[in-house]
C-alpha cells in the first residue's frame, strides 16, 4: 500500500503533498503538546507532602506521557518541559505552531534556549518577537538556528544567553566523546567494546565511594576518576568537607563484565579464530595447490551484548575470548523459589538478561541500573522469577508509593502495567526481541495475595533536599549570575558613534 499511495501524481501534486504533509505533521505534535500542558496543568501540583518526595506530581505526570507514547522518563519529561513553556511562557510561538507553520525542531530550540528568561515582560516581548521571526528560520541549520536565537535574546536579556561553563565545570570523561576546550586536552581513542565496558564499570564503582555532598558535577566526578585511575589509585576521596562524612571508596578489586551471546555468536566468534589461525598457518606454509571456488552459504551469525545492550560485533567477541574471556552456559532457574527476600547472584543475573530494560513502558534504562523489583510484594510473593522484574529507580518508585500504579507478570516475562488513569500498557522482556530462540519462560505461580495496605507507607517515600520547583529556580540563578559574569564589558569611551 506505501507504494500506492500517491501512484500516478505528477511532480508539482507530490511536492504539494509533502508540504501538507509536513504542515499536518507540525499540526499533530502541537496538539500533542497542548495535550500534554493541559495534563500537566491538572496533574502536577505544588503541596507540602508530595513535593518533597524524589517521585513527585511531575514525576507520576511524566511516568503517564511515557507510557502513552512509549518514551522514557527523560524524554517524557522534556515534552511535558516544552508543552508547558509553550502554555504559559511562550503561546505566540505556540499558536503558530499549531497552525503548522513552525517545525518540532524549531519549536524545541526555541523552548530551551529562552528556559533563562524569568522576567514577565520580557518574555512577552521575546514571545512577540520569537514569532515575527521564526517563520523566517526553519531552513537555518541547527548552529545557524542557535546563533540566530541567542542573537535575539541578547537583545532582550542577555543574561539568558546559555554560554559555555567554565573550563573546570567541563571536566568529563566519555568513551567515544571529544570536546576540546583551550583549557584542557580531552582523552580520546578507540578501544575494544569490552576494555570500554569495563573502564565505565571501574569510573562507576569509584563514583559510588564517595557521599552525596560532594560538590563536583557529575561530569567533574568522572574526569577526576579517570586521573585516579592514571595515577594508579583505585579510590577517589569524597570532597564533602565533613569529618563525619561515612563514605569509604570501595576496596579494589577486579571488574568483571558479562557478555551476553547466543551460541550462533560463540560458534561464529570461534569460527573466526579458527580461520585467523588458518590464514596464519598458511602464510607461513608452503603455497597450497588450488581449490575451486565456494561461495559462502548465508548464516546466522548470532549476536553478542555488552552492558547497556550495545552490539558487540563478533571480531570483538572473538578477540575477547582469544585474551582468555570465560564461556559459561547462563543459568536457568527451576521451579522454586528462593527463600531470602535479595535474589542470589545468578538468579539477578538471570532476571537482568531476561529483562535487558526497565520493565515500564518505554523506558530505555538497562536492567543492569536497575533495582530488581518483586511484583507481589516479599512476603506475600515469593523472591522466584516469575514475580521479579527490572525496574529503574523512577519506575520502582512509582510502582511502590504513587497510589495506582500496578504491575502484573506472565511465567513468560510479560509485564502488564495498570496506570493511575486505569489505561493498560503490556512489555514484553528485551530478550524476547534480541534472541527470540531463547525461552525464558519460568513456572508458574499459584495465585498471590496482595498484601494489606500500609498506612505509614508514605512515610517510606525517598525526600528531596530541595523541591523540584526550587531546585530549578536556583539552577537558573546560578546559570544566570554565571553568564552575567562571563559577559564582555565593552568600553565605548572611545569608539567613535553609533556604538
Amino acid at each position: 500500500m506505501f507504494d500506492t499511495v500517491f501512484a500516478g501524481r505528477d511532480e508539482a501534486s507530490l511536492i504539494a503533498a509533502i508540504e501538507q504533509a509536513a504542515c499536518e505533521e507540525a499540526q499533530a505534535g502541537a496538539r500533542k503538546l497542548a495535550a500534554i500542558a493541559e495534563l500537566a496543568h491538572a496533574s502536577v501540583t505544588y503541596d507540602q507532602e508530595h513535593d518533597q518526595w524524589v517521585y513527585d506530581s511531575w514525576a507520576a505526570t511524566a511516568s503517564e506521557v511515557g507510557a502513552v507514547l512509549n518514551v522514557g522518563q527523560r524524554r517524557a519529561s522534556g515534552q511535558m518541559r516544552m508543552a508547558v513553556a509553550l502554555r504559559d511562557r511562550l503561546p505566540k510561538v505556540g499558536a503558530l505552531y499549531l497552525q503548522g507553520r513552525l517545525s518540532g525542531r524549531l519549536v524545541s530550540e526555541i523552548t530551551w534556549r529562552t528556559r533563562l528568561v524569568e522576567d514577565a515582560q520580557v518574555l512577552a516581548l521575546l514571545d512577540a518577537a520569537l514569532a515575527d521571526k521564526a517563520l523566517r528560520w526553519g531552513p537555518l541549520p541547527e548552529a545557524r538556528l542557535t546563533r540566530t536565537i541567542d542573537a535575539l535574546l541578547t537583545r532582550y536579556d542577555p543574561d539568558a544567553v546559555i554560554r559555555a561553563e567554565e573550563a573546570v565545570k567541563k571536566r568529563d570523561f566519555r568513551v567515544g566523546s571529544c570536546d576540546d576546550p583551550d583549557e584542557l586536552v580531552s582523552v580520546y581513542g578507540h578501544v575494544l567494546g569490552c576494555d570500554a565496558a569495563v573502564l565505565s564499570a571501574r569510573i562507576a564503582v569509584m563514583l559510588k565511594g564517595i557521599c552525596d555532598n560532594d560538590p563536583r558535577t557529575i561530569g567533574e566526578r568522572r574526569s577526576c576518576a579517570v586521573g585516579a585511575i592514571i595515577q594508579g589509585h583505585d579510590q577517589l576521596p569524597c570532597r564533602c568537607g565533613s569529618p563525619e562524612c561515612a563514605a569509604s571508596p570501595p576496596p579494589k578489586s577486579n571488574v568483571v563484565i558479562t557478555v551476553i551471546a547466543d551460541p550462533a555468536a560463540i560458534e561464529a566468534a570461534q569460527t573466526l579464530i579458527a580461520d585467523q589461525d588458518r590464514a596464519q598457518q598458511e602464510k607461513r606454509a608452503p603455497a597450497p595447490e588450488p581449490r575451486p571456488d565456494r561461495s559462502p552459504c548465508p548464516q546466522d551469525s548470532g549476536v553478542a551484548l555488552l552492558p547497556g545492550v550495545t552490539i558487540l560485533p563478533i571480531v570483538a567477541l572473538a578477540e575477547a575470548i582469544r585474551n582468555g574471556a570465560a564461556i559459561k552456559e547462563l543459568w536457568l532457574p527451576g521451579p522454586d523459589p528462593e527463600p531470602h527476600y535479595r535474589p542470589s547472584a545468578k538468579l539477578a543475573a538471570f532476571v537482568r538478561a531476561r529483562d535487558m530494560f526497565c520493565r515500564f513502558p518505554g523506558c530505555d534504562v538497562p536492567a543492569e541500573r536497575c533495582d530488581i523489583d518483586h511484583v507481589v510484594p516479599w512476603p506475600y510473593g515469593p523472591t522466584h522469577p516469575s514475580n521479579l522484574n527490572c525496574k529503574c529507580r523512577t519506575h520502582h518508585l512509582a510502582k511502590t508509593f504513587w497510589d495506582g500504579w500496578r504491575d502484573e507478570q506472565s511465567p513468560d516475562g510479560t509485564v502488564t502495567w495498570t496506570t493511575p488513569a486505569g489505561q493498560r500498557y503490556t512489555t514484553a522482556p528485551g530478550s524476547r526481541l534480541l534472541f527470540p530462540t531463547w525461552n525464558t519462560a519460568t513456572a508458574e505461580l499459584a495465585p498471590l495475595a496482595q498484601p494489606p495496605p500500609e498506612s505509614d507507607r508514605s512515610l517510606k517515600m525517598p525526600k528531596r533536599r530541595r523541591t523540584r520547583a526550587t531546585e530549578n529556580a536556583a539552577r537558573i540563578k546560578a546559570e544566570r549570575a554565571h553568564n552575567a559574569a562571563a559577559r564582555p564589558i565593552v568600553d565605548h569611551g572611545n569608539d567613535p558613534p553609533p556604538f
